[in-house]
Parts: C-alpha cells; structure tokens; sequence
C-alpha cells in the first residue's frame, strides 16, 4: 500500500529539500531509490495502525495520510548528513499521534468498513416559514 508519492514530497516540502533528503551521491537530483525506501518504511509505520479498522489496501487514500506519510518519510530520511530539526521531529511525533488515535478509534478516516467515503448519519435540514417573521411593521 502506497501512501505518498515522489510528487506528494515534492508538493509538500518543495523539490530542493527531497533532494537534499536523499541525494547521498551529491549528484543535485532526487534519488528515487532512495526516497521510494522512506515512503515504504513510511507505509510499513502506517499500515499497523490502520490494518485493524480499515481493510487494506485503502482504494483511495485520504490526503491527511498522505501528509503524514510524507511527513514519516522525511523524519526517516534525516541522519546520512541531513539534521533533524524539531519541526521535523515534531510533524512526526503528530503523525504518529493521529495514527494511536485512528487505532484506538478516537479519530476516523471518514471512511466505512468498506473504505468508502462515510455517508452522513445525521444530516441539517433548513426550511422558511411562509411569511416573513420580522418586517418593518412589526412590533414588538
């Protein structure tokens, strides 16, 4: 199950951070071998907490875990001559946050059983009555 893609880094951190996560060849490009290691740990890290409400593989992924995953593959990626910050440590520590709580079932996905989107249980009605409550005439 894929959770996060080379473009989904890209989008998230900007193109010249994923490469400076993973090009350990110093060759000024992403290494995909790389990046494709990080974002499978990254999947690995995920797929415990969801496998025991979700069936996997998930058809569509929702792009909170996406986030997140980009955000473990870039907490996975420091080290090798790249510093951990604390923004970086602290979006992981927050990922890993949301997944204790979709396991424990205290956050949801929005998706059923089934890993469709959730339709609404209780849904908000409006209606007017047919005359006007307040107008200028009205007193009161």
């Amino acid at each position: 199950m894929t959770f996060a893609s080379k473009a989904n880094m890209i989008a998230r951190f900007g193109e010249p951070e994923v490469i400076a996560l993973t090009d350990r060849q110093n060759l000024g490009v992403v290494d995909d071998a790389v990046l494709d290691g990080a974002l499978a740990e990254a999947d690995a890290e995920i797929e415990p907490y969801l496998a025991p409400r979700h069936k996997l593989p998930l058809a569509n992924v929702p792009k909170i875990l996406t986030g997140f995953a980009c955000d473990i593959a870039r907490y996975r990626l420091c080290g090798a001559g790249v510093t951990e910050t604390d923004e970086v440590r602290n979006r992981y520590k927050d990922a890993i946050k949301f997944m204790d709580s979709v396991a424990s079932g205290k956050l949801g996905l929005g998706l059923d059983a089934a890993n469709n989107v959730a339709a609404p249980t209780n849904t908000v009605q409006f209606s007017a009555p047919g005359g006007r409550v307040f107008d200028r005439g009205a007193r009161g």
